[in-house]
């Protein structure tokens, strides 16, 4: 490290000329200044309907001005806006309670907003480059000198401390400040704002996974209980049929094997009823869980309320990137990265430090805080490395590569949106057309059984052929319940991939 220190002998500058020369320093900022890198992102959504897709046809996500240009919309970043509570579009209240608890007592979500203060912190230690550091210190100290005594002494020892001693007493104060000369703080605090804003996004990602799995994880259960009641019915049901063809054998009307037949089919229903226990049980667990509650302490009840899918309005694929929290944190981290580039090739040049210290050092300790004993430094030093064996160049490529990286991850994670929205999109589309013709089936499988049945009590078939019918019709009816729950878990999925809500509501407040 070179440095270079001003004393008396410098021929002075006068102030406003010192002055002058500092504030042009301080208005260079080295590094790259940030753009959002650019990606083509599609005019429309290739799997939406005319009935989902909303807004205009066009969109790219551009690295531009703010005017659309030819059609094309211009994203805006937006993750710092709240998301609407869309979970209310279901009109269930029991799911809206939940959304409220998870709010306060998720854990996850605990942990994403401590690491957002964390952030904040971080801002705040960079910012403080930005202001001189004070400092104070008070000392005493008594001190001597060894002295050799063999010419007055006929043993010819030595004796340490017999000479005379002394005492110095100081106080002093001293000021230092760094000059942002070449933008290194300035980079830092770009850099640390921008990580802020990432952690915030995070927060927003956070919350929104968590309300998402909620709400699949309360629609299947929901289903769950839906389809627990449809295999109640048909055990009671396939408990009288039981004691009807046993009624049939006693009154010698039916055959030994339709008893066994019926009985077999009771109780391997009554083993999936058994099933949709545990199955039920782990779900209610993870939304105890979800919640922050002990799956001991948490207990949901059953209810006939099963959702209904929404209409959702799907937008733009220029919009989801203004709405996506984890796009917004990919494209925050590349600003970041951005601003490190700065960082490390302000290392390039001389730091500029100005220092003050004054006092008072004495001997005496009455003469301690007098005027004579008082003392004073003032001046600037400049400080260069002049080899560092490469160290600088490594720790600048280190950063352009790093940036690099930030851009190929963030394009990546706007990719990986824009593909989760188009496969919920043809996965809701297409589970509504099955829905359609599975209701359908299901119409067929009900009134094949009552046909059946009904031949059956005349005595026109045995009781295996209604045993298959009965088969057939019970496969067809968990199947309907389980595309409604396929449908219902599609539906928010797609709404976590658009972004979560439609409308902000609020700002979140950052220092």
């Amino acid at each position: 490290m070179f440095a270079f220190r001003m004393t008396s002998t410098t021929p002075r500058l006068r102030p406003w000329a010192a002055c002058g020369v500092l504030l042009l320093l301080g208005a260079c900022t080295v590094g790259p200044d940030y753009r959002r890198p650019g990606l083509e992102v599609g005019a429309a959504y290739k799997q939406a309907t005319p009935a989902t897709q909303g807004g205009l046809a066009g969109g790219e996500y551009a690295s531009g001005g703010p005017a659309a240009v030819d059609g094309w919309v211009p994203a805006q970043p937006s993750d710092q806006l709240l998301r609407g509570d869309w979970w209310r579009l279901f009109n269930d209240p029991v799911l809206g309670g939940l959304m409220d608890t998870l709010q306060t007592s998720n854990f996850s979500i605990a942990q994403a907003e401590a690491q957002y203060r964390q952030a904040q912190a971080l801002l705040q230690s960079a910012r403080s480059a930005f202001f001189p550091t004070l400092g104070a210190s008070a000392s005493g100290t008594r001190s001597g000198s060894g002295s050799d005594d063999r010419l007055g002494s006929s043993t010819g020892s030595e004796s340490f401390g017999s000479g005379n001693p002394s005492n110095q007493y100081s106080l002093s104060g001293n000021v230092s400040w760094e000059a942002d000369v070449w933008g290194k703080v300035r980079r830092s605090v770009e850099s640390s704002r921008a990580s802020l804003d990432a952690s915030a996004a995070d927060v927003a990602n956070t919350r929104l996974s968590m309300q998402s799995t909620l709400a699949q994880t309360y629609f299947r259960l929901r289903v769950m209980d839906a389809e627990q009641r449809l295999l109640q019915q048909t055990v009671a049901a396939y408990e009288r049929s039981l004691t009807m063809t046993m009624n049939r054998l006693a009154a010698g009307i039916a055959a030994p094997a339709d008893v066994a037949v019926s009985r077999t089919q009771l109780e391997n229903t009554r083993t999936q009823l058994l099933a949709l226990d545990w199955q039920r049980a782990q779900l209610e667990h993870a939304i105890a869980v979800l919640t922050g509650q002990p799956p001991s302490a948490f207990a949901l009840n059953t209810s006939e309320i099963l959702g209904t899918v929404p209409a959702i309005p799907v937008g733009l694929p220029s919009q989801l990137l203004e709405r996506r929290p984890d796009v917004a944190a990919a494209e925050r981290r590349t600003a970041e990265a951005n601003a490190q580039i700065g960082v490390a090739q302000a290392a390039w040049f001389p730091d500029l430090t100005l220092s003050a210290q004054a006092g008072f050092r004495s001997g005496q300790w009455a003469q301690w805080l007098t005027a004579p004993a008082s003392f004073w430094s003032l001046g600037p030093a400049l400080a260069l490395t002049i080899f560092d064996g490469g160290a600088r160049q490594a720790q600048l490529d280190q950063a352009r590569a790093g940036y690099d990286a930030q851009v190929a991850a963030y394009r990546q994670t706007v990719l990986t949106a824009l593909r989760e929205v188009e496969d919920f999109l043809v996965q809701l589309h297409v589970l509504g057309q099955e829905q359609i013709t599975q209701g359908r089936a299901l119409a067929s499988a009900r009134e094949s059984l009552r046909l059946t049945q009904n031949q059956y009590d005349a005595g026109l078939i045995d009781y295996l052929s209604v045993v298959q019918v009965e088969t057939t019709a019970l496969s067809t009816e968990r199947a309907a319940l389980q595309l409604t729950a396929d449908r219902l878990v599609a539906s928010v999925q797609l709404i976590a991939a658009l972004g979560g809500g439609w409308e902000a509501i609020a700002a979140i407040t950052r220092p």
